[in-house]
């Protein structure tokens, strides 16, 4: 496993900000798509700000799986490894059932073979369509089992709760879907795809050259993508100072792509 390199005072400051930030998106989620499947005046609302509340939601997504990624390497509670793989474990649940243990192994594998054959988040076979891609992709970690749950969730809320299948529709399984197509976009198919002067190195990535902001809103950062496979115990909200320390040559650069892998979880 690489050293961290990473300042010392950063290291202090993640052991709060990593749980503070995790369990906030996990509140952030619930108030969002909570309120919008079961708050009575929701049905009044006109379709604009329906598609906004739509688009908060698929973010939020988005956030309780760069959470469980986070606690895929320890650092969404990195105080505590029991917590830190609670965490993760609840995040990928709320996601969309997805099982802890198996994801951590197959993110593992990412890490010792990026955009190679032996990589599970990547296409091998020549240069993909973008579409086959994704296809691929998400059908590489969905289960039947995930399928089975999530339809009973369907089934509770709507005949047992009384929600709108309407509401459904906008505010769980669109975006939950739709923030599947915001990982893949700009957390494996940008940074994973070969430019044409090929990869540069064993990382076989690239990072994004956006503002800070940008980086934020599309996808946790995670379009700074070179700097997570180079030093990957370094938590998404942390991805832009290890950029701008890396431009100016404050941190080191570890010698072997398997040296980053997940930590295993608690069995």
């Amino acid at each position: 496993m690489m050293p961290d390199t990473r300042p010392q005072q950063i290291v202090e400051t993640d052991r709060i900000l990593g749980p503070l930030l995790g369990t906030s998106v996990l509140g952030g989620w619930a108030l969002v798509v909570g309120w919008g499947l079961l708050a009575s005046g929701v049905s009044t609302w006109p379709v604009g700000l329906i598609g906004l509340w739509g688009l908060l939601a698929t973010w939020l997504y988005t956030g309780l799986f760069i959470t469980a990624h986070d606690a895929m390497h320890g650092v969404a509670v990195p105080s505590s490894r029991r917590w830190n793989d609670l965490l993760g474990r609840v995040a990928l649940g709320l996601y969309a059932a997805f099982p802890y243990a198996p994801m951590v192994h197959e993110h593992r594998r990412h890490h010792r073979a990026p955009a190679s054959a032996d990589d599970p988040d990547f296409h091998a076979a020549g240069a993909p369509a973008m579409v086959a891609w994704y296809l691929r992709f998400v059908g590489q970690y969905l289960r039947w089992q995930q399928f089975v749950i999530l339809a009973v969730v369907f089934n509770v809320l709507h005949h047992g709760l009384g929600v709108e299948q309407w509401r459904l529709w906008a505010f769980w399984i669109v975006p939950s879907v739709a923030s599947t197509w915001q990982l893949f976009y700009f957390g494996t198919y940008l940074p994973h795809r070969e430019p044409a002067q090929g990869h540069a190195d064993m990382h076989r990535a690239q990072s994004s050259a956006w503002p800070t902001w940008a980086t934020l809103l599309s996808c946790y950062h995670f379009g700074l993508h070179w700097e997570h496979h180079a030093w990957p115990h370094v938590p998404w909200f942390r991805l832009p100072q290890a950029r701008r320390e890396r431009l100016r040559g404050g941190l080191s650069t570890p010698h072997s792509a398997a040296s980053g892998a997940p930590t295993a979880v608690n069995s």
